[in-house]
């Protein structure tokens, strides 16, 4: 028990009180004075309020619900009677408030966040699409922060809708080819057929017939636009079945076109299939050598093509540093002249550089098994969900991009999940194993057997290569298999295998000892593996890190590997050079040995873990490291795979993220993103030249704020759909952005799961969700007991002893003379 003080400052009073009782005990020598001292310091004792805290279980037969009820435009296709029926059945039996949400804008999160806490519940009886107010997302994770549950009910699908979306870049290039999406949903996933058609400028460009049995169906189309200036897209659908709006049935998107962007390309290879593809999208100046400060300065990007450190001089390394740092871009690529063929290592040039050339080690690869506990507890304790959270949450770590994965369930018997070892470098590969781990249930086991987990995590472990690492998430209920825990997570660390336990707190009862003690804590202390043990509460999120295993080594940094074959991989697939490249059938046949610096982003790298291109920020302007060489050098020739087809795109994305913004910085620029009806679009005027800024909008004037050096900004909100005019410059207005999602948003179930809520039809929310909020009330409250009235009943007691010894030994004493007296 432990014991602590509300006025520990009270015990200053001691002093005084030895004090005192030191100096009568001098004079009179009596045990009487021991008998008050001891009996004042209870006293001061008691004045410090000593006290103690009691972990007790509360729970609420009528907890307390507040039924948000989604009733905005695009849950039409739902029945209406959804919410208010619950809420009628609810109410009857526990104290239950009604929000209503209505209108064209969804706001959930605002919803949530203001319910959350105060011992609430909520239940959301919604399609999950929120588009205006807090971000749902955070807004959930608020709630799991106030011990929150949160409930979702499905509403019932009652009659189909599409939606049509264009996505792709406003303002592109002249003369080049630009890719765009045509995104078109559903809300059921039955079959839909529906005519397409595709306008430029008005005029129809293409036309389709197209059937679809997904919820999202994406149609890739190019499109050039061959004169600067304004042009708009719009795509329309027809559908022939079912479809509740016709009001997102058409989609507009404006384009803005503009001159190419200049880039210097220093190479000695001017017929290199890198050169080829840079002089088809841009306005490219090839130089042999430095190209001169003023020439730089017109230019967006400079390109390094396969140079030695030596064709630089240390004052025009200082001048691409400055060029950078004021906001240029800079590419460098690499071959035999360049990184560590090229002496960069320890040079000027590689301070700008995203990595040093020093090749990096491959250790193997890191090889990680979850064993995640499935066993009836994880559902009777409501731990379940947060087990597989956690799961999905470590998946997503930056640090296991490159490594293998094998998933393990265990309740009475451990079985593989994921059929093996999955390397984590593909998305798909991500997706699959999160898909696996939600749909993860407890069985009919009678116990948890982590040893059973431990056995097979072994056999999965055995014979790999590189780091090796378990674990395990569970309710840490492992009473009944202790022993045989403890044994074979000793045979996994004798392997070498690093072991961690992620114990997800609850109140079930077999996971504490009698002298209560955790189960899962205890084992991790016998495997000297303390540090490794992580303990957390319901709703919360484990930070576990993972190291990144390459290592520099101090030689063999001219190293470099030109012998094979090397797939390559994206390491960072949502980035926005690598988000629309595909990289499953490309490959090298060598590369640069470097390092990425501390801060520095790996985009691509081989299957080996080698990196081959790499980026980062140096200043204002961005740097990319592209280690491998320009497709066509008779010296080399590594990569020409890449300059081909739609591998090419990894070339041309990573030249337009160094330029970041394409636009020359000359005139008056305006910017301002395509938006929705109902919704403003922040728009921002630069002037380059001088002059009086002015622009309108359909002919109207527009109040503009100056915000910055030459810089002006307004708000802009058009009551109409369709294209609009800014002084020149087009803006799409849509649809309302209610109508933009349509059905139901699988996306919120991990997060929904997370606060410890349920997800239900209407038919089982009917039946279980009161129950489940109940047994949600329940929690462990740790309230704290005084013991001064023990201490003050311990002096009371004390004290009266005192007196009553005293009183005896008196009336002894009286007894004994009165007997001397009468002899």
């Amino acid at each position: 028990m432990n014991v602590a003080l509300e006025s520990p400052e009270m015990l200053l009073l001691i002093i005084p009180v030895i004090v005192a009782g030191f100096y009568l005990l001098r004079k009179t020598k009596t045990k009487l004075v021991e008998w008050r001292m001891l009996v004042a310091l209870l006293l001061v004792l008691a004045l410090a309020a000593p006290y103690t805290t009691v972990t007790q279980t509360i729970s609420e037969e009528d907890p307390s619900l507040v039924l948000v009820q989604d009733q905005t435009a695009s849950m039409g296709i739902f029945p209406e009677e959804t919410g208010t029926d619950l809420y009628q059945a609810l109410t009857a039996d526990t104290p239950t408030a009604l929000v209503q949400l209505t209108g064209e804008k969804t706001s959930l999160g605002d919803a949530v966040t203001q319910y959350s806490g105060l011992g609430n519940q909520i239940v959301l009886v919604t399609d999950g699409n929120s588009n205006s107010g807090k971000d749902f997302s955070d807004a959930l994770k608020f709630a799991k922060d106030a011990d929150t549950p949160v409930y979702l009910v499905q509403p019932e699908l009652e009659t189909n809708d599409l939606s049509v979306e264009m996505l792709g870049d406003k303002t592109v290039v002249v003369n080049n080819q630009n890719e765009f999406e045509i995104v078109v949903r559903q809300a059921s996933e039955q079959s839909v057929s529906y005519f397409l058609e595709i306008f430029v400028d008005g005029q129809l460009s293409q036309s389709r017939q197209f059937t679809q049995d997904t919820r999202d169906n994406t149609i890739p189309i190019n499109q050039a636009f061959k004169t600067l200036g304004a042009h708009n897209m719009n795509v329309r659908i027809t559908p022939s079945g079912e479809d509740l709006n016709a009001v997102n049935n058409e989609f507009y998107k404006s384009i803005y076109v503009i001159p190419k962007p200049k880039l210097t390309l220093v190479t000695g290879e001017t017929g290199s299939p890198l050169a080829k593809v840079l002089s088809n999208l841009y306005e490219v100046s090839v130089v042999n050598g430095y190209p001169g400060a003023g020439n730089l300065t017109d230019s967006k990007v400079l390109v390094l093509d396969n140079q030695f450190i030596d064709t630089f001089s240390e004052a025009e390394i200082k001048e691409i540093k400055n060029y950078v740092s004021n906001g240029g871009g800079l590419i460098v690529v690499g071959g035999n002249q360049a990184y560590n063929y090229g002496k960069y290592l320890n040079s000027s040039l590689e301070e700008v550089l995203p990595v040093i050339s020093k090749p990096s080690e491959y250790k193997g690869g890191r090889n990680l098994v979850l064993m995640l506990d499935v066993s009836p507890s994880t559902a009777a304790h409501g731990t379940q969900g947060d087990i597989l959270s956690n799961a999905i949450h470590i998946l997503r770590n930056e640090n296991i991009k490159d490594a293998n994965v094998g998933v393990i369930a265990f309740g009475s018997v451990g079985y593989d999940v994921s059929g093996g070892f999955v390397f984590m470098g593909l998305p798909q590969n991500l997706a699959l194993l999160e898909d696996q781990i939600s749909q993860l249930t407890p069985g009919d086991q009678t116990k948890t057997s982590l040893d059973q987990g431990l056995s097979v995590t072994k056999e999965m472990l055995e014979g790999e290569d590189g780091e090796l690492d378990a674990i395990i998430i569970s309710d840490g209920g492992i009473e009944d298999s202790y022993d045989q825990s403890l044994t074979a997570a000793r045979e996994l660390k004798d392997m070498g295998v690093k072991l961690y336990f992620i114990h997800i707190r609850s109140s079930a009862p077999s996971q504490i000892d009698k002298t209560r003690t955790f189960y899962a804590e205890k084992l991790m202390q016998e495997l000297g593996l303390e540090t490794n043990y992580q303990h957390l509460d319901m709703g919360e999120r484990t930070n576990i890190g993972f190291e990144d295993i390459v290592t520099t080594p101090e030689e063999d940094e001219n190293k470099s590997e030109d012998i094979g074959t090397y797939p390559l991989l994206e390491y960072s697939p949502d980035h926005f050079i690598t988000k629309n490249v595909n990289l499953t059938t490309a490959s090298i046949t060598g590369y640069n040995q470097v390092t990425p610096k501390a801060g520095a982003e790996r985009l691509v790298i081989t299957i080996t873990g080698q990196p081959v291109l790499t980026t980062w920020r140096f200043g204002l302007g961005r740097v990319a490291a592209f280690t491998t060489d320009n497709g066509g050098s008779e010296a080399t020739r590594w990569a020409s795979a890449l300059y081909n087809g739609t591998n090419s795109k990894l070339i041309s994305g990573t030249a337009n993220w160094a330029i970041g913004n394409p636009q020359a910085e000359e005139g008056a620029v305006v910017e301002a993103l395509d938006t929705w009806l109902g919704t403003p679009s922040d728009l921002t005027l630069i002037m380059y030249d001088e002059g009086v800024p002015q622009l309108k909008l359909d002919g109207s004037p527009l109040d503009l704020a100056l915000t910055g050096r030459n810089t002006y900004e307004a708000s802009v909100n058009p009551d109409k759909i369709g294209i609009h005019d800014i002084s020149g410059y087009p803006l799409a207005v849509n649809y309302p952005l209610e109508y933009l999602e349509v059905g139901f948003n699988n996306d919120i179930e991990p997060l929904i799961l997370a606060t410890g809520g349920k997800i239900y039809t209407e038919k089982e929310a009917r039946a279980l969700l009161l129950k489940d909020a109940r047994q949600n009330s329940e929690r462990d409250s740790n309230d704290p007991v005084s013991l001064k009235v023990y201490v003050l009943l311990a002096a009371l007691v004390l004290y009266l002893g005192e007196i009553l010894v005293r009183r005896i030994r008196e009336m002894r004493r009286l007894k004994k003379s009165q007997g001397e007296t009468g002899a």
